[in-house]
């Protein structure tokens, strides 16, 4: 398959203007397509290694990993839960709203718990200060991802735990929702003490040839957040 064909269909999945449950229904098409996981095989999709590198930074040695938990958000037919395990973690849990993509991901045998849900502001069926570390690949573009999904991300990482997103550098000014907002939030968050950046760094070729950006945070002690439902 031509690389332009993969970076097409990804492109149908991130349409601006488009509903969120629009979006979602284009991916469940694209898993039952079967080309899924062709179009964004590793070659031309290296965010899931990316992903699963910079957690593992984190964890540095196999009975941090064993422990952790963590939750794979977004996470689509699992190919950051591969990564992971790949490094030894045991205990990941997928978040995703798409049932077709969790359907694929459940034949792979990752993910202990899943929950078929956006990340969008509203309270998931997770319990809060429940992970060690939550990582978003893929997971923020149009029509994904809103910039309120962040309070709720921060909600389900105890304190002291590791937030990462990785996305599409250019995501940051093409996304109406994203553009002079995402990273605005991101730091008003640390300013209230909710979380401290770690990291902001550029990757080259995170996604058909397109430059990344990989923020990492630490959920802070002093977030004062909301505890349960």
């Amino acid at each position: 398959m031509a690389e332009d064909e993969g970076s097409a269909s990804n492109d149908f999945a991130h349409e601006p203007g488009v509903p969120r449950e629009e979006i979602t229904r284009r991916y469940a098409l694209w898993a039952q397509s079967a080309k899924y996981e062709k179009d964004l095989r590793e070659e031309v999709y290296k965010g899931p290694s990316i992903a699963a590198d910079v957690v593992a930074e984190y964890f540095p040695n196999e009975n941090l990993r064993k422990s952790a938990r963590i939750l794979d958000v977004a996470a689509g037919s699992g190919f950051v839960g591969e990564k992971l395990k790949e490094k030894n973690f045991q205990t990941i849990d997928a978040l995703e709203p798409c049932g077709q993509m969790l359907q694929l991901a459940l034949k792979k045998g990752i993910y202990n718990h899943i929950f078929q849900s956006y990340l969008n502001g509203h309270v998931l069926e997770i319990e809060a200060d429940h992970y060690d570390a939550a990582v978003i690949s893929g997971g923020m573009g149009e029509g994904h991802i809103p910039c309120s999904g962040l309070d709720e991300l921060i909600r389900v990482i105890k304190p002291g735990g590791i937030a990462t997103i990785v996305m599409r550098e250019e995501y940051l000014r093409s996304v109406a929702e994203y553009r002079d907002r995402l990273e605005p939030r991101m730091w008003e968050l640390e300013g209230q003490r909710k979380w401290r950046r770690l990291a902001r760094d550029l990757v080259p070729g995170y996604s058909f040839q397109n430059t990344g950006v990989v923020f990492v945070f630490r959920v802070l002690e002093e977030s004062g957040k909301l505890k349960g439902r």
